[in-house]
């Protein structure tokens, strides 16, 4: 058994491609064995509507079902469940626990990511406590309903500056958009409705790994 300490979550992050955000869904296991034996290197649970029972009973499959993959789960927002259901780390906003805060929570072994939208969030984030963070929305998405596109800026000055921490371009990721922020320097990429919406979501796996991989 695979001994999930910070050295290995670290080494599997800076290993990792493609990143899932999933809601609980019906189909919970099923779908992440589909998409994890497809080539998904990291999920995070994110699902901001649910009560937190159901979240714990989601993360609870989630948990046992990544690490049967050797993956990495991270939990959104919230550093106290992140311990509670043993995930991998903890994701946090720009309007969440600080990774400083987070940080006296979760502990050295589990791991801090940070959302950025902008080149000034994205300079910060280079200083701040956390072992990744994402760039986006490059795209307009319901995901992340009434926030404007940060389009490649971020994503260019992070390729440019951030050489030893890990970093996901995100917004509206597809096979088709999955280019140009190859172009602009990205080599990982955070996914949601691509993947979970999908009609064969390992068939969607496959073509967004093709995709990252050229």
């Amino acid at each position: 058994m695979t001994l999930r300490d910070g050295a290995w979550r670290r080494q599997r992050l800076a290993d990792a491609r493609l990143y899932l955000c999933t809601p609980q869904r019906d189909d919970l296991e099923a779908f992440l064995d589909t998409v994890l034996a497809a080539g998904v290197d990291i999920v995070q649970l994110r699902d901001k509507d649910a009560a937190r029972t159901a979240l714990v009973r989601a993360a609870e499959t989630l948990r046992v079902t990544v690490e049967r993959h050797e993956a990495l789960f991270i939990v959104n927002d919230d550093p106290e469940l992140a311990v509670e259901v043993g995930a991998d780390g903890v994701h946090v906003g720009q309007d969440d626990p600080s990774p400083r805060d987070a940080r006296e929570v979760v502990g050295d072994q589990l791991m801090i990511g940070r959302s950025t939208h902008d080149v000034g969030q994205v300079s910060r984030a280079l200083k701040e406590d956390c072992d990744y963070f994402a760039v986006g929305p490059v795209h307009a998405t319901p995901t992340k309903a009434g926030r404007p596109p940060a389009g490649l800026a971020p994503v260019r000055l992070a390729a440019a500056v951030a050489r030893d921490k890990p970093w996901f371009a995100i917004g509206g990721m597809a096979p088709d958009t999955v280019p140009e922020v190859r172009a602009a320097g990205a080599r990982r990429v955070v996914v949601v409705r691509a993947i979970t919406d999908a009609a064969d979501p390992g068939a969607a796996v496959a073509q967004l790994r093709a995709a990252l991989e050229g």
